[in-house]
């Protein structure tokens, strides 16, 4: 009983480190899931490393976009020239 307990409560804790997100602010401007990897750039800046994102048969899908903001780290799935997800970890 005791080692479930445990388990439950680490699994809420990280739970609370990680959230995903369909729109993000950067200072006084929104950005949603669907906007333009430009925009994206225009308001967050380039970001500090980029890497592929492919499908289980190894084939392009899009990137993701890393940008550190504020002590947190914000990862931006890219597909098709448009934003799909927003992950912030702190």
């Amino acid at each position: 009983m005791r080692i479930a307990t445990v388990g439950c409560l680490v699994l809420m804790l990280a739970a609370g480190v990680a959230q995903a997100a369909e729109s993000y602010r950067f200072g006084s401007k929104v950005l949603t899931v669907g906007v333009s990897a430009g925009k994206l750039v225009e308001l967050a800046g380039t970001p500090v490393h980029k890497e592929p994102v492919e499908n289980k048969f190894g084939a392009f899908e899009g990137e993701r976009w890393e940008y550190r903001l504020e002590g947190k780290t914000l990862v931006v799935t890219v597909t098709k020239g448009k934003v799909a997800q927003f992950d912030e970890t702190y």
